[in-house]
C-alpha cells in the first residue's frame, strides 16, 4: 500500500516523511501518541506555547539545517541564559565571569582562573575515580559544591561518587562576562510553537495518531515497502536482549493568575533538597505578554516500562547491549532505525535532523 512507513511523527520521521514524499514516494506516518511533533510537541494554554515534554531551544552551528528549518517556521531571537538557585543565592549560566563575580567577589578572568586553581590544587586528585573527583579536579569546591553536586545526583538518581567518572568529561568555564548558554551560530524559537512547524512538515502526508506499530504489522505485514523505524530499538526486537535503560522525567504543569512568575524561562534549582531540577516559565521562550503565565517543574526519574524514556544511559553496560541490537538491526534488510530513541543516544534537535537528511542520502529513491 506504502512505499515507507514512518514510525514516530518526531523530527526524524517528519523530516524523512517531507522528504521521500517531495520524491514522490506515498509515505504512512503513524505514532503511538495523540499528537505530532514527538517530544518537540508544544500545546497553546491560554496563548501560551506550553513545551509538553520539557524546554526546546533550537540551536545550530550548520547552516543547512538552520536553512532547513527555516523553510517550516519563522524564528524568534530567544538567548538562551538560564539562571541557577543555590539556597538563597542566585548564579548565572553558563559558568561564566558573572558566575565567578558573585561566588568570590572577582573582577577579572586572571583572578578567577586563580581561584579555581587553587582549590582544585588543595585536593590533591590525580586520576579522578568517580564523577565527584573528575568535576572537583575541573572546577574546585565551590562551584562544584553548589552549582553540580546536588543538580548531578537529582539528574541520575545516585550519589556523585557512585557515578563514573567520563559522564562529565569537561565542564565548561567561560571567562568572558556572557550568560548565552549556547555556543552556536543559530539559535531561536519557533514562532507559533514546535508543533506547528511540524505540522507544516507533515503537509499532504497521511498521518495516523493513536496507532501502536506492533499491532499495526501483526494486522497489516506488507503494509509498506519499508519502514523507518524511530520508536525504541530494544522494543522493536521485543526486548530479546533484555530492556535498554534511560532516565525519565515528570513533569508538574500549572497555569498562574500572574504575569510572570520566575522573570527567566530556566530557572535551575541545584540543591539536592529541592526535589525538582528546574521551572520552565514558557511565555519567556517567545517574549509573551499574557495575563497569566504557565510554568512546569521537573522532576528526574528513573525510567521503567511504560515510562516515557527521555536520556539514554550510555554506559559501558548499556553502549554494549545496544551494539548488540545493532546486530540485529543490521539484519533487517527494509528498516532504517533513527532518532533518539532507534539510535540509542541523546540527540539534540539539529542533530536529529542533520542524522535524518544523511540517512536520506542512503535511500534509493
Amino acid at each position: 500500500m506504502y512505499d515507507y512507513l514512518i514510525v514516530g511523527a518526531g523530527l526524524y520521521g517528519a523530516v524523512f516523511a517531507r522528504e521521500l514524499t517531495a520524491k514522490g514516494k506515498k509515505c504512512l506516518v503513524i505514532d503511538r501518541r495523540s499528537h505530532i511533533a514527538g517530544n518537540i510537541y508544544t500545546e497553546n494554554v491560554s496563548g501560551i506555547n506550553v513545551h509538553k515534554y520539557g524546554a526546546h531551544i533550537f540551536h545550530t552551528s550548520d547552516k543547512e539545517v538552520w536553512e532547513y528549518v527555516n523553510r517550516f517556521a519563522e524564528f524568534n531571537h530567544y538567548i538562551n541564559s538560564p539562571i541557577a538557585v543555590y539556597k538563597d543565592e542566585l548564579y548565572n549560566l553558563p559558568f561564566n565571569m558573572n558566575t565567578f563575580s558573585k561566588m568570590w567577589g572577582v573582577r577579572t578572568p586572571a583572578e578567577a582562573k586563580a581561584k579555581i586553581a587553587e582549590q582544585v590544587a588543595e585536593l590533591h586528585i590525580t586520576e579522578p575515580r568517580n564523577l565527584e573527583e573528575q568535576a572537583l579536579s575541573l572546577v574546585g569546591t565551590d562551584v562544584y559544591t553548589k552549582l553540580v553536586k546536588g543538580y548531578t545526583e537529582k539528574q541520575w538518581g545516585r550519589d556523585c561518587r557512585e557515578l563514573p567518572a567520563f559522564i562529565i568529561k569537561r565542564l565548561p568555564c567561560r571567562f568572558i562576562y556572557d550568560n548565552n548558554y549556547f555556543n552556536d551560530r543559530y539559535q531561536g524559537i519557533p514562532m507559533g510553537g514546535y508543533t506547528a512547524m511540524v505540522e507544516k512538515m507533515l503537509q499532504g502526508v497521511e498521518v495516523r495518531l493513536n496507532v501502536d506499530f506492533a499491532q499495526l504489522i501483526k494486522a497489516q505485514p506488507d503494509i509498506a515497502k519499508r519502514i523507518v523505524y524511530t520508536g525504541c530499538i530494544d522494543e522493536y526486537f521485543d526486548y530479546k536482549l533484555g530492556p535498554l535503560h534511560y532516565r525519565s522525567v515528570r513533569f508538574e504543569t500549572e497555569e498562574m493568575p500572574m504575569e510572570d512568575y520566575q522573570g527567566n524561562a530556566v530557572v535551575n534549582y541545584t540543591e539536592r533538597e529541592v526535589p525538582y531540577t528546574r521551572i520552565i516559565e514558557h511565555k519567556h521562550f517567545e517574549f509573551g505578554k499574557q495575563p497569566t503565565t504557565v510554568i512546569s517543574r521537573e522532576y528526574s526519574a528513573e525510567w521503567k516500562p511504560g515510562m516515557e524514556p527521555y536520556y539514554p544511559v550510555n554506559d559501558a553496560e548499556n553502549s554494549a547491549l545496544y551494539e548488540a541490537y545493532c546486530e540485529l538491526a543490521a539484519k533487517e534488510e527494509n528498516v532504517v532505525f533513527g532518532g533518539r530513541l532507534g539510535q540509542y543516544r541523546y540527540y539534540d534537535m539539529d542533530k536529529v535532523i542533520r542524522a535524518a537528511l544523511d540517512d536520506l542520502k542512503k535511500e534509493v529513491l
